[in-house]
């Protein structure tokens, strides 16, 4: 596949609208905007793009020596930029979190000239670890993340929030070749910018292994003290096969030949740096639920192997951006959990809002007959539910009294995620 194959509209890959509208809704205010996410998911393009909307602007990385030595020698160096209106220079400080004592350089920064200029804070790793009462920063700043490219983003077909609260089991009936296009170049690809906009699986492999590699031997490094790189690496390739059911940490600890507490401590900071994420059970009105391991997803779900995990892995990418999307946004306080019961019923996803369930959603690779778990345990959640297969073509419809059940091919109904 060439990424002349796919006929994805260059235009919302080259702008990412989905993020420039949410930070439109920050920037202006005097608070700072932090801006974080994974390495090589594309803030420093979004930034620069931003940054062309404004009369003045300045940029500063601190991965490039002339720049490292700018805030050093000359730490309000945004001031000697040309300002040919009065409209507050845009000021992005990039991978800033780097320097040893970037907060308290920020808060510098911001208590001297907020409303002045506009700030944004652009990097990955720590620079949304700190978000505890007493911080330096606490109240100067805004956290937006911007992940991978997601069929909701590259598809066009995004609803309101509302409409999609209303009505959650709608969905996008029409375009379904080229929706089934762009979740295939995913599929193979990942949602990562630079494989995925070069079309081409010999550059997502190349990429895959260099971008892990640096991650762990550079990233992780540099800011966490890590003494068995080999072991986490080793944490690292295991992931993949034990994507899509509960990850047993005992287990983990026992296949790489380390503590129950030392692969507890190496996910937090596989977190930390955007390799995987974690979701939690969902146990509410269910007494017999299972609440101890969570579940674990790749961001770069193109090198799971097994189909089956692989799509649910997609599936969970495109959840987690979207629920991570209406949080900052302050719509809501909306989980992603997942839900397993003793008597081995499940069901992939439990979308909630102030921990009440809005949504069930279950993944099935090619089997268009809903599950007999979802609807027992629709029974007991009383919400709608939705069952995403990867066959194209499919759209069912089930209603037993009030509650109701879609079944449809996932790139229908991801599209529409707002």
């Amino acid at each position: 596949m060439t990424f002349s194959d796919c006929a994805v509209k260059m235009s919302a890959m080259e702008t990412r609208q989905l993020y420039q509208d949410i930070f439109n809704q920050f920037l202006g205010m005097e608070q700072m905007l932090f801006v974080s996410g994974p390495r090589q998911a594309g803030k420093t393009t979004l930034a620069k793009l931003m940054g062309q909307g404004y009369s003045s602007s300045a940029y500063v990385n601190w991965d490039i020596a002339t720049d490292r030595k700018k805030i050093r020698t000359d730490p309000y160096f945004y001031e000697k930029i040309d300002r040919p209106s009065d409209t507050p220079p845009f000021v992005v400080f990039d991978e800033i979190h780097k320097f040893a004592g970037w907060k308290n350089y920020l808060k510098g920064v911001f208590d001297r000239d907020k409303g002045r200029y506009q700030f944004m804070v652009t990097g990955s790793g720590r620079l949304d670890t700190f978000r505890k009462g007493g911080d330096s920063l606490a109240g100067r700043y805004f956290l937006v993340h911007v992940w991978p490219f997601t069929l909701a983003e590259l598809g066009g077909h995004r609803v309101s929030f509302s409409e999609f609260i209303d009505r959650p089991l709608n969905v996008v009936t029409s375009d379904s070749e080229r929706l089934g296009a762009i979740w295939s170049q995913l599929n193979d690809l990942s949602g990562f910018p630079t494989p995925y906009l070069s079309g081409k699986k010999s550059i997502y492999r190349i990429w895959s292994e260099t971008y892990r590699n640096q991650l762990i031997r550079e990233d992780v490094r540099s800011l966490e003290t890590i003494i068995k790189v080999d072991q986490l690496e080793a944490l690292s390739d295991l992931l993949p096969s034990r994507v899509a059911s509960p990850l047993s940490l005992n287990n983990v600890a026992a296949d790489i030949g380390v503590s129950f507490d030392t692969v507890k401590s190496w996910l937090k900071i596989l977190e930390k740096f955007y390799l995987v994420f974690r979701i939690s059970p969902y146990s509410a009105k269910l007494s017999r639920a299972i609440t101890k391991e969570q579940k674990s997803y790749l961001f770069d779900y193109a090198q799971i192997d097994d189909p089956a995990a692989r799509f649910e892995n997609m599936v969970a990418v495109e959840l987690h951006r979207a629920i991570s999307n209406w949080n900052e946004c302050g719509l809501g306080r909306f989980e992603l959990k997942f839900l397993r019961t003793k008597d081995k019923e499940e069901c992939d996803f439990v979308i909630t809002d102030k921990r009440k369930p809005l949504l069930m959603i279950e993944c099935k690779l090619s089997d268009p007959i809903i599950a007999k778990s979802l609807v027992k345990l629709q029974d007991y959640l009383q919400v709608p539910a939705v069952q995403l297969v990867a066959q194209p073509g499919i759209l069912r419809r089930i209603n037993r009294g009030d509650l109701s059940t879609l079944v449809v091919t996932a790139s229908q109904w991801l599209s529409q995620l707002p």
